[in-house]
């Protein structure tokens, strides 16, 4: 079978999954529940903005979900790891320990601050921080100074870590919250893509400090614009609600704010479009998971192409599937085929220390991201109705 028309069949099948689709979009919205009624319902009382009853429902809901003690509602992901790197203590200055593949939005949120991430290589399994190259890295160059811990090399404290369960699937996470409570840093997970994942039995976001989701169109649950941050610490999560808030204290007139505070509240009308899309999460997450069964099998048949499928501990919620080619040459001809004919595929992110603005950060040997990003292509992955 030559390229094209390996190429070709793979196009084939795809329109399969999804079919009376002439274009088939990498991932977009289903809306199949109570979205309009709670969405009229919350116009209808007027509160529309950050405070509201589905502001309040939607933290009850993700505290359900996830199993943590606390939750706090946000604008976006990106402003909901910004918060959580605030609250756990990430000053101008520090580094946060990451990874080299990720979105921009996990380097980012870092940089608000003015602390500067330290790229470490992913897991080739789990496409997520690898728990080796972390631990390697703290034992050559962590220092232990009074309860914290500082790079030798450069003498910045390293204030948090920061993996990515990238595309859904858990990364070794147990084992992340072990070398950083040794080390005594702060975990705080980029859980944004895996809302519905779990490792070991439990839920993506909890292992760490705190935990942080996004509920971007794209997601598999959507608000529009919106995220949560997760935490068991109760200072932590009154703090952060408190921050999130603009800082102010309460009186029933007067305007006293004690914080640089920050205006990342999600709005009620989006947590009304959040709550409904979490009533569908488990059919959401049981549907996305036939698709990825679909795929795996159709790929073990493919040659030169293979399938990323959950490691045996994790349950990934396929948020996007993904698939590994031969080489960059491959994996840009697979993209141009499927593209023009009408299949929406996409190349991993561009890694992060390429980017400018990360050109001066500290990275270590990053062989296996170096590798995956020649390779990864999303294949479409939305929820088939």
């Amino acid at each position: 079978m030559g390229q094209t028309s390996k190429y070709s069949y793979i196009t084939s099948f795809i329109k399969s999954l999804f079919p009376d689709q002439d274009f088939i979009p990498l991932h977009e919205p289903r809306f199949m529940g109570n979205e309009k009624k709670y969405v009229a319902d919350a116009i209808d009382s007027t509160f529309v903005s950050s405070v509201g009853a589905y502001v309040n429902r939607f933290e009850e809901m993700m505290k359900d979900i996830t199993g943590a003690k606390y939750a706090i509602a946000t604008v976006n992901g990106t402003s909901a790891l910004h918060m959580a790197l605030i609250v756990a203590g990430v000053k101008q200055g520090d580094e946060v320990l990451s990874q080299d593949l990720t979105f921009i939005a996990t380097a980012n949120a870092i940089s608000y601050i003015g602390a500067k991430p330290v790229f470490l290589d992913v897991d080739r399994k789990t496409l997520g921080l690898s728990a080796d190259k972390l631990e390697q890295f703290l034992q050559e160059f962590g220092k232990r100074v009074d309860g914290q811990t500082f790079n030798t090399r450069t003498g910045n404290r390293i204030a948090a870590c920061v993996p990515m369960h990238c595309f859904g699937f858990p990364c070794e996470i147990d084992r992340i919250a072990e070398i950083c409570a040794e080390w005594n840093v702060p975990l705080v997970e980029d859980a944004a893509e895996s809302l519905g994942s779990y490792y070991k039995g439990k839920h993506t976001g909890s292992f760490g400090l705190l935990g942080t989701f996004s509920f971007n169109g794209n997601k598999t649950v959507t608000s529009g614009g919106g995220g949560a941050i997760v935490t068991d610490n109760e200072a932590i999560a009154k703090l952060a609600k408190h921050l999130t808030t603009q800082a102010k204290m309460h009186h029933a007139w007067e305007f006293n704010h004690d914080h640089i505070g920050y205006n990342y509240r999600m709005p009620n009308l989006n947590a009304a479009l959040a709550c409904a899309q979490l009533e569908q999460l488990a059919a959401f997450v049981e549907n996305k998971r036939e698709l990825a069964a679909a795929y795996k099998s159709f790929f073990a048949g493919v040659e030169d192409v293979e399938y990323v499928a959950e490691e045996p501990d994790a349950k990934a919620n396929y948020w996007l599937n993904a698939v590994l080619l031969r080489d960059r040459e491959e994996r840009d001809s697979f993209l141009a085929e499927l593209n023009s004919g009408g299949v929406m595929t996409r190349p991993v992110w561009t890694l992060m220390h390429k980017l400018p603005m990360f050109q001066d950060c500290v990275h270590e040997d990053l062989t296996v991201s170096k590798w995956l990003e020649e390779r990864l292509v999303n294949i479409p992955s939305s929820v088939r109705l």
